[in-house]
């Protein structure tokens, strides 16, 4: 896989109009664009269908995270929109997790369970009452999915090497919270840079403001590219 097909851009803005220009901007050199909820509101299904309809692949991010028999109408309801990767929240528990792979149609959309989202940090995870650390956390989160059956997880970087250790290397890694050296982390307490998450065995990297926010995201997508290139 090369560094290209490896890079998620999120398309986190407000409306369709911002979206449309930067997957212009973008195009040829993100391997796949990421809808989440704030765009996702704006634009709803008929986004998603324009941006696959164009040729790229999508990544919805959603985070469902219900009881089974919803989460697994909505899974099949994204899987319909012809999405490459949609999410749900391990945190939902093997059986939903087992619902969702059940009710994907075979059209070759992969299931990524959401393990710990990459704003938390020791703090802020203590503050929800959950017993152990973050890392413990992520790795039972993990084998649960891979219990399901789920293809991979969204995973911060640092966690990477203990769910490979864990769930083996067939196991798709997608890691948020990427910064390019120097760049502010902001609500990311748990990221690195795009070299680190690679050698980490992260499979793909999903990367927000840093492009999205530049004063030209097609120079910043390809710095962050030459970094990638240079570990790949």
């Amino acid at each position: 896989m090369n560094a290209r097909d490896r890079l998620v851009v999120a398309l986190d803005v407000p409306t369709l109009e911002e979206a449309s220009a930067l997957v212009d901007r973008l195009a040829g050199l993100a391997g796949m664009f990421k809808v989440g909820s704030q765009l996702f509101t704006a634009g709803g299904p008929d986004l998603v269908r324009g941006l696959v309809a164009r040729g790229e692949k999508v990544f919805l991010d959603l985070k469902y995270h219900d009881i089974p028999n919803t989460v697994a109408g909505a899974v099949s309801a994204a899987c319909r929109l012809g999405v490459s990767l949609v999410d749900v929240h391990a945190l939902g528990g093997k059986s939903m997790m087992e619902a969702a792979v059940g009710a994907m149609p075979a059209m070759g959309t992969r299931l990524l369970a959401i393990t710990v989202l990459t704003s938390h940090d020791a703090a802020s995870f203590g503050d929800l009452g959950l017993a152990g650390d973050v890392a413990d956390t992520v790795r039972r989160l993990a084998l649960l999915a891979d219990a399901a059956e789920v293809d991979g997880v969204v995973a911060s970087p640092q966690e990477v090497p203990i769910i490979r250790e864990a769930c083996g290397q067939d196991f798709l890694v997608v890691t948020p919270g990427i910064r390019p050296a120097g760049a502010r982390t902001a609500d990311q307490a748990r990221s690195a840079t795009p070299a680190a998450a690679l050698k980490a065995g992260a499979d793909l990297l999903v990367v927000g403001r840093p492009i999205i926010e530049a004063a030209d995201p097609a120079a910043a997508a390809r710095a962050i590219l030459r970094e990638m290139e240079g570990v790949a």
